[in-house]
């Protein structure tokens, strides 16, 4: 399967089972729950799937299991995020054998890469394995922006096809387009500047909030992409206050908060992390509730 760099790609949460070993079965609720409404790809791995917390084994199980379940029906993506060169190559490559259909990529890991330090990284991916990838491009977080300039050098190589772009400015999707036209996708990865990218032409959205959300995101794309643009927005306002839930330090926990509230997850998170409590608890919990309460009614969104 090739990839189409398009529609709702949700970066999932991993799930865990109380004595922190891998649940997947709770993992395959959640993605069924992805597939029945209707999504475009499933993202393993990133920052939301807790990432730097997992084993190699680990993320091999997640990849197999997941391409078991889908079924062929969407591409399956891991998440490169590793600090050297080498075990970059080699993870790409596990992927690959694992029945992954495409990579996301960060930068090098700790390590604050130099312009030309990144393209050699991202580079040197491409050219060992056949695997379409998506750049993440998030400076905010990972302190290494990939400019323009940089993505021309990139582009040579015929594989890397798609950014995700997470710079927080909206007019940098005109820039990409205006620059390379089509021949690099646009993937937003910012939730509460999902709907304006994708009004300004971005092609898809790589999404937190619809790990616990999956209808009311696809909706939201699909609406806007039927030029329902109003319906769209409606639904946007409903979801941004839970959608501002992604942009804050404890994003995992918040956010596997709100899958056990609407019954696709469950709370657990791997130490150093720890479960939300106190205050902090509280805000989010009620900013959940509110969510639930005044959820909206949804149109055919997979027939318009």
């Amino acid at each position: 399967m090739s990839i189409k760099w398009e529609g709702i790609m949700p970066a999932v949460t991993t799930k865990f089972t109380d004595n922190d070993s891998l649940d997947l079965h709770m993992f395959q609720h959640n993605i069924e729950a992805q597939l029945e409404a209707g999504v475009h790809g499933i993202v393993l791995g990133g920052t939301l799937g807790e990432a730097s917390t997992l084993s190699n084994d680990e993320k091999r199980i997640l990849t197999r299991h997941t391409v078991e379940t889908v079924k062929g029906k969407v591409p399956v993506l891991i998440n490169i995020a590793e600090q050297t060169t080498k075990n970059a190559i080699l993870a790409a490559q596990k992927a690959e054998e694992d029945g992954a259909k495409g990579l996301m990529m960060l930068p090098p890991m700790r390590y604050k890469s130099g312009d030309r330090e990144t393209v050699e990284y991202f580079k040197a991916v491409a050219n060992n394995t056949s695997l379409p990838i998506m750049v993440y491009n998030n400076p905010i977080d990972y302190k290494v922006e990939v400019t323009l300039d940089m993505f021309e050098d990139l582009l040579q190589c015929d594989n890397i096809e798609a950014v995700k772009e997470s710079t927080r400015d909206i007019s940098n999707v005109t820039r990409i387009k205006n620059r390379f036209g089509n021949r690099l996708k646009i993937m937003t990865g910012v939730d509460t500047l999902a709907l304006e990218s994708l009004l300004m032409g971005a092609d898809g959205w790589i999404a937190g909030l619809v790990c616990a959300f999956p209808k009311e995101t696809v909706a939201i794309y699909e609406l806007q992409k039927a030029g329902q643009i109003n319906e769209a927005i409606d639904i946007y306002r409903w979801f941004l206050p839970l959608l501002e839930l992604d942009i804050n330090p404890k994003l995992v926990q918040n956010i596997k908060l709100a899958e056990v509230a609407t019954g696709i997850g469950t709370e657990n998170v791997r130490a150093p992390r720890l479960p939300l409590h106190g205050e902090e608890r509280i805000n989010v919990h009620r900013v959940i509730e509110n969510g639930l309460k005044n959820r909206p009614s949804l149109p055919d969104y997979k027939n318009l």
